[in-house]
């Protein structure tokens, strides 16, 4: 721990005021945190943050959404912002508020409901003047919030009950699973559900209970697929799901049968990344993404833009860079001595491996198509500026996750011991 009174005197700590003391004490604070902080994770998310601009850049050129890669940089300038403020704010202050935190981010979501736009078949956007905010991206930083909070106050039981604690963590899950659903956003609703399986496997969840869940989980998926395939024309009489949702499955299990239309997006979307093969075609020189064949380049598809202007070296290199930030992410979570920085951080790992393997699965064929951006590199405030907030949160916990609650004097009443008489 830290001696101020190496830095100042016994008798200007003790002044009456004790304003010198206090900001002798907090600038130290200060120097000490950024002396921690873990460097490598910021080069990434600068390597990210170039990556992101100058792909949107070569999708936006002499199009009606020129300057956009400008737009951009201004979110990356609020993201950096809100990821060194939350890096310095002491991350056990979230875990503290965190039942106010989940109270506000569902008021958020109900609100959506009422005054949402509709964007792309989704009513998940609220507009402030000409500035948009989309909750439903907001709330997976809320949601590990909670998560890890109830999980962490458990934290005297060596596994989970199922009835006592797994059902009820569970239902505070599936409330705003529910309210994103009603705006049509299946994407960022199944991110709340896999930041839940994370979390409950790292709060001791039994065994059996777990490979139950995933048993069943699976037994789902399976049956319903097959039930898709084979009762297709049924459930489109029916009008069981919404022709968007038809469209955007269709194009998954039955890409050969599918309408044009509809598998158009993901068809295209492979093509580009197929034609980009080893080093790609050349900045600016896709033929697929710069001819608008394949829709939304600049922000749910920018993968496509990247794999064909870049190829195969191109894509492998993004996808290091994002094993570097979780692996980075991973080890300061296993030096966190205290149990609620774990839960944060795998929290966020969870999100972030939901939305690489969703948003690239998707257009590989792999997963259905949704809605869900490519962390750090797709357009779009909302999601970025939560992204950097989450690192924010993971800094924090490197940076105070050593410390414990005794070892925080608090520079409104600490004095320094006075020194020894010779």
């Amino acid at each position: 721990m830290f001696r101020f009174d190496r830095y100042i005197t016994w008798e200007q700590a003790n002044r009456e005021d004790g304003s010198l003391y206090r900001g002798k004490s907090m600038l130290v604070d200060i120097l000490r945190k950024l002396r921690k902080v873990d460097y490598l994770i910021v080069f990434v998310m600068l390597m990210l943050m170039i990556i992101s601009i100058t792909s949107i850049y070569s999708v936006t050129k002499e199009t009606k959404l020129d300057g956009s890669h400008f737009m951009m940089i201004r979110y990356y300038i609020v993201g950096f912002v809100a990821f060194i403020g939350i890096s310095l704010l002491d991350y056990r202050l979230l875990i503290k508020y965190a039942w106010y935190i989940y109270l506000g981010g569902l008021v958020t979501l109900i609100l959506v409901i009422f005054i949402g736009k509709d964007i792309n078949g989704a009513q998940g956007w609220i507009y402030i003047g000409s500035l948009s905010i989309q909750p439903a991206e907001l709330f997976k930083l809320v949601l590990i919030i909670f998560l890890s909070c109830v999980l962490y106050r458990k934290k005297n039981k060596p596994l989970l009950s199922f009835w006592k604690d797994v059902v009820p963590v569970g239902m505070l899950a599936f409330l705003p699973f529910a309210l994103v659903m009603l705006q049509n956003d299946l994407g960022n609703a199944l991110s709340y559900f896999v930041i839940l399986v994370g979390l409950l496997w790292i709060g001791n969840i039994k065994y059996t209970h777990a490979l139950v869940g995933l048993t069943l989980m699976g037994g789902i998926i399976f049956g319903s697929t097959q039930a898709y395939i084979h009762f297709h024309d049924e459930i489109i009489e029916a009008k069981l799901l919404k022709p968007h949702w038809i469209g955007r499955i269709d194009s998954w299990l039955l890409p050969d049968s599918a309408p044009s239309d509809s598998s158009y997006h993901t068809r295209n979307a492979k093509l580009a990344i197929a034609s980009g093969g080893m080093k790609g075609m050349g900045f600016m020189e896709g033929g697929y993404v710069q001819k608008g064949f394949v829709p939304y380049a600049y922000s749910d598809s920018i993968f496509a833009q990247i794999a064909e202007e870049y190829g195969f070296i191109g894509s492998s290199i993004l996808l290091l860079l994002y094993f570097v930030l979780i692996h980075r992410m991973i080890l300061i979570a296993l030096e966190c001595k205290d149990r609620a920085g774990p839960f944060l951080i795998v929290g966020i790992i969870s999100m972030f491996l939901y939305q690489l393997f969703e948003n690239i699965g998707m257009f590989i064929g792999l997963m259905p198509l949704t809605g869900i951006t490519l962390p750090f590199i797709s357009y779009g405030g909302t999601s970025l500026i939560i992204n950097m907030a989450c690192l924010g949160v993971a800094m924090s916990v490197k940076l105070h996750g050593q410390e414990v609650e005794e070892d925080m004097p608090n520079p409104q009443t600490y004095r320094p011991a006075p020194p020894k008489q010779a």
